[in-house]
């Protein structure tokens, strides 16, 4: 979930709270594992307000963006722990050469402020009096927060609040998901207990064919055919360019071909204590073949990896 959409960081605590209590009526073992982060795409809070307000925040905001989710989450994660807390109490943002990736770009937002200043300070995106979400008293123990995010400032940030494990993207490199698990290890909230491997889900597209009628060699073949279409619109959505490079190297950390195939991937590529969050259904709105692949998962791949 967003959390700088519907409503902002406010109103999406508060939905949590509520979520947690009415379920823990039915189950008070089982525990909601909820994701949040800025949103992948900036329409999804442009709604909201999350727009530049000033030319200083329009020359900033690639940057900026990043800030304000830092300072949503700070207010997201301390109603969940039960603070009640004012605006003013809430991180303060203070923009420095540091937070661009070059200098012409930090050049451009002093050039909006006017001069050479060091550091600019940026206005609250939220303001407010003293809050607190309602209900104020709910089964805490029951939800796990996960952030998905991979600034190591943010992911430290957010573990000074509360526990908060992170997610990664589907493209993430393996070297970037080793080094997280080391700095994750480190700076994990306390009370969280200790860092385990499976606290970062690995995210993962899956293009499975098992289908009837079709060999291993013809299975193999269509998976690797419906990837490479999946992975080329991935890449257009995200870039309106189709970036083959790019398409490759995502093809690279997706499992993709028949069943012994994907099986083979899995154990070449993971940790055994690594956990998998599959994407059966990217971009196949095929309801019924979704649901092929997820039986053809549980009943083929899964055997050949215990």
């Amino acid at each position: 979930m967003s959390i700088l959409a519907s409503g902002g960081p406010i109103a999406q605590a508060e939905r949590i709270a509520n979520t947690v209590q009415f379920l823990s009526h039915m189950d008070s073992n089982r525990k909601l594992h909820v994701g949040f982060s800025a949103g992948r795409f900036e329409f999804m809070a442009r709604p909201y307000g999350i727009v530049p307000r000033n030319p200083v925040e329009e020359a900033a905001w690639p940057a900026l963006r990043g800030q304000i989710f830092m300072e949503a989450s700070e207010i997201f994660l301390r109603l969940i722990r039960g603070d009640t807390i004012h605006s003013n109490d809430i991180r303060q943002t203070v923009l420095t050469r540091g937070n661009f990736r070059s200098d012409e770009d930090w050049a451009a937002v002093q050039d909006a402020v006017g001069g050479t200043p060091d550091e600019v300070k940026i206005d609250r995106r939220y303001n407010f009096e003293d809050i607190s979400i309602v209900p104020k008293e709910w089964p805490r123990a029951q939800l796990e927060l996960i952030a998905g995010t991979h600034d190591p400032k943010a992911q430290e940030f957010v573990n000074q609040i509360m526990p908060v494990k992170v997610f990664n993207l589907s493209i993430t490199s393996p070297e970037m998901i080793d080094s997280t698990h080391q700095r994750m290890s480190e700076l994990f909230h306390p009370d969280g207990g200790d860092w385990q491997r499976r606290d970062m889900p690995r995210t993962t597209f899956v293009f499975l064919n098992a289908e009837e009628g079709l060999s291993s060699e013809e299975q193999s073949q269509a998976a690797h055919e419906e990837a490479r279409l999946a992975l080329g619109e991935y890449w257009k959505a995200l870039e309106g360019t189709l970036d083959p490079s790019k398409v490759e190297k995502a093809a690279d950390n997706a499992l993709i071909g028949n069943s012994s195939e994907v099986a083979a991937q899995i154990k070449e590529r993971f940790h055994p204590e690594d956990r998998l969050m599959c994407w059966f259904d990217f971009f196949n709105h095929d309801s019924d073949r979704v649901i092929r692949n997820m039986e053809a998962w549980w009943r083929e791949v899964v055997p050949l990896l215990e």
